[in-house]
C-alpha cells in the first residue's frame, strides 16, 4: 500500500510540473507573437481550409475556364459547354476563342491548344449526354451495357481464351444528342457524329470486366465515385481508374498546419539554448522529461485541435484523427531533435524544412497508390483516404500504418531528452557529434546496447518500407539487388552507430573482449526487435516480390526450417561484432568494418532469397 501511495504521489508531482511548464510555455509563446505572425498563420489556415472545402464541394478545378468556346446561346451544345468547368462559353464573334461551334461544324484553331480544346469539348458533350440519359425513366434502354470492373493482384490474370461471364453478354450502342437536335462536331471544319454521348461495351474486357445480366444500375457520372476514387461500375465510357486525387487533397490539408506549428515549436526549443535562457529550468527541481513534456504538450494539443477541426470540416471520422495525430507527434519529435542539434536559427530553419519535406513526402506519396498496392499502407494518410471514401479499416492495417511512426516519434523524444543537459545544450558542437552524444546518453551498461538496437527497429522498418515504395515501379530484376543492398546498409548502421558512439565517448574499454560482448548484444537486441516486423504479414506485403526480398531474409520462419529461423541471429551477431571491432580503432577502421559487414549481409540476403525462390 505504501509503495502504491508513493508511486501515485510521484506521478501526481510529475503531472503538476508538466502542467505548470505547459502553462508557462503558452504564456511565453503567446507574448512573442506579433501581428504579422498572427496574420500569416490565419492566412495559412484559411488557405488549407479553402483547399479542403473546395475539394469536398466538387473537386479541385485548377483548369477552370481553360478553353474558350464560341457558341450561340440557342445552340444545342450550349448547355454542355456551360456545364463544363474546363470550357468557357463565349460569343461566336469573339476573336479570342480556341474553337467555334456552329449548327453543323466545329471550327478549331490549328494549334495544340485548339486540339486540346476540341478533345475537352467532345468529353463535355459525352458527359452531358450521359447525364441526360440518367434522367430517362427506362434505364435499361439508356444503358443496355453495364461494366463491372474488378481489380486483381499481379499474377492472378485469367488465362488466355477464358471467359469470366456466363456467356450471355451483349454489346450495343445507343445514341443521344445534347438536346434532341441533330448537330455536328468536327475538327478543322470536318463533319462528325453529333451523338457524342453514346455508350458501347462488351461482355468482358481482358478477363477483368464482365457484363451484368441482372438489373442495370445507372452509372455514376460526376458523382462521389469519380470524386473519391474513380468509377468501377457503369457504362464503358464512364469507367475511370481508381486515383483518389480529391481525397488526397483533403488528406493533405491535415499536413499544412503542422508545418507552421513545428516552426514555432522548434524556435521555442532553440530559444532555451540561446544565451543560456534555459538554465533556470535545468536547475529547477524537475526532470528533463518533465521539461520536454511540458513544452511539447501545448503544441501537440494545438495539432490535435486543428486535426479535429479539419476532420469535422471535410467529413472525416475518428479514424482520420487517430491516423493523423501520430504524424503530428512525429513532426514534433523530429523537430525537437533538430532544435537540440542545431547551432543557430539559420541552421534550425534548414533542419525544419528538411524534416517537413521528408515527412510530407513519406506520408503523402504512398497514399496515391491507395487502391493499387498494400505498399500504400506505410502512410497513415492512406487510412484517411479510406475513411473519407467510406472504406473500412482493420485493426491490423491501422497498426501497420501508425505503429512504426508512433514508435519512431517516442524514440526520437527519448534521444532528444538525453541531450537536454547543460553540457550539450549550451555548446556549439556539430550536428553529427550531437547525434553521437544523444546515442551515448542512453548507454550506461552493456545491455543498453541491446536496448538501443531494438529501439532502432521503427526507423529501420520505415526506411526499408520507403525503399520498397520508391523502387516498386522499377523492373523486379533490377530492384531486388538494390533492395537487398539498401536493407543491409540500413540495418548495419542501426546496429553499429550507438556502439561506435559508446567507444568514442570512452564508455567502455577498447578491448577485443568488450567488442565481442557489445557486438553480440547489439545483434541479439536487433534480432529480438526485428521480430516485430512480422506485422507485415497482416497486410499482405510479403505477397509482393519486393516485400519478400526485404523481409524474408530477416527470418520469417514459416517456410524455413529451425536452422534458417536462427540464421538471422547469427548474421546480426557476426556483422555487429565486425563493426564493433572496427569501432574500437577509430573512425576510419569503423568505416572499413561497416563496409565489410554490409558485404556479408548482402551475400547472406542473396543466398536466402535464392534458396527460398
Amino acid at each position: 500500500m505504501t509503495d502504491d501511495t508513493g508511486l501515485k504521489s510521484r506521478l501526481a508531482a510529475h503531472a503538476r510540473a508538466i502542467a505548470r511548464i505547459a502553462r508557462w510555455e503558452v504564456t511565453r509563446s503567446a507574448g512573442t507573437l506579433d501581428r504579422r505572425t498572427i496574420i500569416l498563420g490565419v492566412i495559412a489556415v484559411l488557405v488549407a481550409g479553402g483547399v479542403a472545402l473546395g475539394a469536398a464541394s466538387g473537386g479541385v478545378a485548377i483548369d477552370k475556364d481553360l478553353y474558350r468556346v464560341g457558341v450561340a446561346s440557342d445552340s444545342p451544345y450550349y448547355d454542355a459547354v456551360e456545364e463544363s468547368t474546363v470550357l468557357d462559353p463565349r460569343s461566336v464573334s469573339d476573336p479570342n476563342v480556341e474553337l467555334i461551334v456552329s449548327e453543323t461544324h466545329v471550327s478549331v484553331t490549328d494549334t495544340p491548344t485548339g486540339m486540346a480544346a476540341y478533345e475537352a469539348f467532345r468529353d463535355a458533350v459525352q458527359t452531358y449526354n450521359e447525364r441526360q440519359m440518367l434522367r430517362e425513366s427506362n434505364q435499361t434502354a439508356a444503358f443496355p451495357v453495364v461494366v463491372n470492373l474488378q481489380y486483381r493482384e499481379r499474377g492472378a490474370l485469367v488465362p488466355p481464351g477464358s471467359r469470366v461471364d456466363d456467356g450471355g453478354g451483349s454489346g450495343g450502342s445507343t445514341g443521344g444528342d445534347a438536346t434532341g437536335a441533330d448537330g455536328g462536331s468536327g475538327s478543322s471544319d470536318s463533319d462528325t457524329d453529333g451523338q457524342a454521348g453514346g455508350t458501347s461495351g462488351s461482355s468482358a474486357a481482358s478477363g477483368a470486366a464482365a457484363a451484368d445480366d441482372g438489373p442495370i444500375a445507372a452509372p455514376d457520372v460526376g458523382g462521389a465515385g469519380g470524386f473519391l476514387g474513380g468509377d468501377t461500375s457503369g457504362s464503358p465510357a464512364s469507367i475511370s481508374p481508381p486515383f483518389p486525387f480529391a481525397s488526397l487533397v483533403l488528406a493533405f490539408a491535415f499536413l499544412v498546419p503542422m508545418n507552421f506549428v513545428i516552426q514555432a515549436y522548434g524556435s521555442s526549443i532553440l530559444n532555451e539554448r540561446v544565451n543560456r535562457r534555459g538554465e533556470l529550468l535545468l536547475v529547477a527541481p524537475v526532470t528533463p522529461g518533465d521539461i520536454v513534456a511540458g513544452k511539447t504538450v501545448p503544441y501537440l494539443a494545438g495539432m490535435v485541435g486543428l486535426t479535429v477541426a479539419i476532420a469535422l470540416a471535410i467529413g472525416g471520422g475518428p479514424v482520420s484523427v487517430a491516423a493523423v495525430v501520430p504524424i503530428g507527434l512525429l513532426f514534433l519529435s523530429a523537430t525537437f531533435v533538430g532544435a537540440m542539434f542545431a547551432r543557430s536559427f539559420k541552421e534550425l530553419t534548414f533542419v525544419t524544412v528538411t524534416i517537413s519535406v521528408f515527412l510530407t513526402t513519406y506520408t503523402f506519396v504512398p497514399a496515391i497508390f491507395t487502391n493499387v498496392t498494400p505498399i500504400a499502407l506505410i502512410s497513415p494518410l492512406t487510412l484517411v483516404v479510406r475513411d473519407l471514401s467510406g472504406t473500412a479499416v482493420s485493426l491490423g492495417d491501422f497498426a501497420f500504418s501508425v505503429g512504426p511512426i508512433l514508435l519512431a516519434a517516442l524514440v526520437l523524444f527519448l534521444l532528444g531528452t538525453g541531450v537536454y543537459r547543460e553540457e550539450d545544450m549550451f555548446t556549439q558542437r556539430p550536428v553529427p557529434l550531437k547525434f553521437l552524444d544523444a546515442l551515448d546518453s542512453r548507454i550506461s551498461r552493456p545491455r543498453s546496447v541491446a536496448t538501443l538496437s531494438a529501439l532502432s527497429i521503427p526507423f529501420v522498418f520505415i526506411a526499408e518500407l520507403l525503399v520498397i515504395a520508391v523502387l516498386y515501379v522499377l523492373p523486379v530484376d533490377l530492384t531486388i539487388p538494390l533492395v537487398l543492398l539498401a536493407v543491409a546498409v540500413v540495418e548495419e548502421l542501426a546496429k553499429s552507430l550507438h556502439v561506435y558512439a559508446a567507444f568514442e565517448k570512452a564508455r567502455f574499454a577498447r578491448t577485443i573482449r568488450v567488442s565481442l560482448l557489445l557486438g553480440a548484444l547489439s545483434g541479439f537486441g536487433f534480432f529480438v526487435g526485428e521480430k516485430f516486423t512480422a506485422i507485415v504479414q497482416l497486410v499482405g506485403l510479403p505477397s509482393l516480390t519486393l516485400g519478400q526480398a526485404a523481409f524474408a531474409p530477416s527470418g520469417i520462419g514459416v517456410v524455413a526450417a529451425t536452422g534458417l529461423l536462427l540464421a538471422p541471429l547469427v548474421l546480426h551477431a557476426v556483422t555487429a561484432t565486425v563493426t564493433a571491432l572496427g569501432a574500437t580503432r577509430g573512425r576510419s577502421a569503423y568505416a572499413l568494418a561497416l563496409v565489410a559487414a554490409i558485404g556479408i549481409h548482402v551475400v547472406y540476403n542473396l543466398q536466402v532469397v535464392s534458396s527460398l525462390g
